[in-house]
């Protein structure tokens, strides 16, 4: 009975970690991974140096150019395109556009990939942003 129960554990084991890949990740985490220590915590920024996320206009407004900024940077914000894949963008940015207030509407996986090959694209041939 004892060998029995040793394979089925390993096989439960398998399933769980097979899920625990499977989820969609956390974009309240990974925003305080990776934007909090300059946005804040509560996205109020740092006046004059990091704006504020909080109420803010541009988070709120067009899904592919949020997208677009957070995979290539902007003035002094690091490019994350390396660091994040497409789901993790996704869901921070979806996170950012729903919290302290602001109302926006999530961001997508397809949104940050289609991002992502806008930008590959116009490396090879910078008039493909023109047509987007």
């Amino acid at each position: 009975m004892r060998a029995r129960l040793i394979p089925l554990a390993a096989s439960f084991a398998g399933v769980l970690i097979a899920g625990a890949a499977l989820a969609e990740p956390d974009g309240a985490s990974l925003f305080q991974q990776n934007c909090s220590a300059c946005h804040q915590a509560h996205g109020e920024g740092v006046k004059g140096a990091f704006p504020a996320l909080a109420g803010d206009t541009f988070v709120q407004g067009d899904k592919a150019v949020v997208a677009a900024l957070l995979l290539h940077g902007r003035g002094g914000m690091p490019n994350f395109s390396d660091d994040l894949s497409d789901a993790e963008i996704a869901a921070v940015l979806t996170y950012v556009r729903s919290a302290w207030g602001n109302n926006a509407p999530p961001i997508d996986v397809a949104t940050v990939t289609a991002a992502r090959a806008r930008a590959a694209a116009a490396l090879k041939d910078p008039s493909v942003l023109a047509t987007h």
